[in-house]
């Protein structure tokens, strides 16, 4: 048997035959990927909400920047989209964070949701309702499939990229032109 390589800290590339209405010309990032599946946030699938309308529903008494309440809240994945993640640069002292790996936490406690609003939070941070989830050997099977490829995460895109513009990025980073990829390519 092959032993498991993590592809935490990596994108998931939809290739362009995966139809999936969800995660066509998504990018996903991975925060964790192991013998029992794996969890990704799709970062550039935006939401109807952004940070001012979430902060609403979470602190209502808190103000916030100017800047900061347009940022546009992602559509993090299909499952539990009632709850909500924040992918940030390395800065500790929330209450419930991760690090994913030198340079990206995830958090999931709302002390972050407040300091993002009020400019006190990490310099960088995309915030998710919702995440991907796969079981074991799922996601394995779907890249075996052709749905995915997979590239480290690049802070750039993952930080500074507009929405709009990560899939492509992700895309030219691979530096092969997917739309010459035959659907059922590798496959003898």
């Amino acid at each position: 048997m092959t032993e498991l390589k993590s592809l935490q800290n990596h994108f998931l590339v939809a290739m362009p035959s995966l139809d999936d209405p969800y995660f066509s010309r998504s990018l996903t990032y991975i925060c964790e990927h192991n013998k029992d599946g794996a969890m990704g946030l799709v970062i550039n699938q935006p939401s109807t909400m952004n940070l001012k309308e979430l902060l609403e529903q979470t602190d209502k008494d808190l103000t916030v920047a100017e800047g900061k309440a347009e940022q546009i809240i992602l559509a993090g994945g299909p499952v539990s989209q009632e709850r909500g993640f924040v992918l940030h640069s390395s800065q500790s002292g929330w209450d419930s964070s991760l690090t994913l790996s030198p340079d990206v936490m995830i958090t999931t406690s709302k002390d972050i949701l407040s300091a993002i609003g009020t400019n006190t939070g990490p310099d960088s941070s995309i915030i998710a309702l919702g995440y991907a989830g796969w079981t074991a050997g799922q996601l394995e099977q779907e890249m075996q499939d052709n749905s995915w490829l997979t590239i480290e995460a690049d802070d750039d895109i993952l930080f500074n990229t507009p929405i709009h513009k990560k899939w492509q990025a992700a895309v030219n980073k691979l530096g092969v032109d997917v739309w010459q990829l035959a659907p059922g390519a590798g496959h003898a």
